[in-house]
């Protein structure tokens, strides 16, 4: 099993990312390279990625599954302020020479939001931009994440995916990354997952999905609003969980957990354990605020 969280990237950049994912018995992990909601970054240390890579090497992570995911603030989708629009085409071409610097092969991406266009437009200026970004020699795959279909996301269902997908040049550099609290919210049953893996399956291709984000929802199906819940403690459950991590057409996807922290601590290591034990953890808070109190 590939499964790991979001961390930290820090002072010591990837090597604090691969340190803080090792101390929660996770074997991949996924970060940003910079804070999401803006485009401040530190220039890569490429001692301390060299350290990154031979401490990956010599714990099990394989750099193959290791995730970054890209800011909040790119909006791919809107063209109302065309300089914003072109900005963010360059600022994820940035992002992806970054990847390629650090050696990660992958880079999650949130479709955007249409905000006054038509989803149709949306959906085409999506495909113009990613068209931009992505040409012959990029080497970092970009993976669309589902999206729970809030205000006017794009990417809420099969569909607005495929019609993404199929319109990207460089098909074989592009991939989807699912979310299973973005599904529940964007109105797919987990309890149904193997439905939803089928319909996709027939739609755009397993082979296209190489990541999936773990996630609990705090909100009942359909209710499009992107509230995450820690594992088995929202409406999605830990059994419906369970089995999507275990599910055999995904053994080889990077499972990477995105719950919310309990109080001021992570959760991921003791989710982690509890995910391998396929044991619900009924005392999670407590377990977290007393390991981390006692350190």
């Amino acid at each position: 099993m590939i499964i790991g969280s979001h961390v930290n990237y820090g002072s010591k950049g990837l090597l604090g990312s691969v340190e803080q994912a090792l101390s929660y018995g996770a074997n991949t992990f996924m970060f940003y390279t910079g804070a999401p909601q803006n485009t401040q970054r530190r220039e890569i240390d490429m001692s301390l990625v060299d350290e990154a890579h031979k401490l990956m090497s010599t714990n099990g992570i394989d750099i193959n599954n290791v995730i970054c995911h890209a800011p909040y603030i790119i909006n791919l989708a809107n063209k109302n302020k065309p300089d914003a629009w072109t900005f963010s085409i360059n600022f994820l071409k940035q992002e992806l020479k970054r990847c390629e610097t650090l050696g990660i092969k992958y880079v999650v991406l949130h479709p955007g939001s249409a905000v006054t266009h038509t989803k149709e437009e949306a959906l085409e200026n999506i495909c113009d931009a990613l068209n931009e970004v992505i040409g012959a020699d990029t080497k970092v795959m970009i993976l669309l994440e589902t999206m729970a279909g809030k205000g006017t996301e794009c990417g809420r269902d099969i569909e607005e995916i495929k019609y993404i997908l199929d319109n990207v040049i460089y098909k074989d550099k592009i991939g989807v990354c699912l979310d299973t609290c973005h599904l529940n919210d964007s109105g797919v049953s987990i309890d149904s997952f193997d439905d939803y893996l089928n319909n996709f399956d027939e739609l755009i291709g397993l082979d296209k999905v190489k990541c999936i984000h773990i996630n609990d929802s705090l909100n009942p199906l359909g209710a499009h609003k992107d509230r995450h819940a820690n594992i088995g403690y929202g409406t999605i459950g830990f059994d419906n969980l369970i089995n999507v991590i275990y599910n055999d057409k995904l053994k080889d996807v990077p499972k990477i957990l995105e719950t919310p922290y309990i109080g001021d601590y992570p959760p991921y290591k003791f989710e982690i354990e509890s995910i391998k034990n396929k044991k619900f953890d009924e005392n999670l808070a407590n377990r977290v605020d007393e390991y981390y109190k006692n350190r």
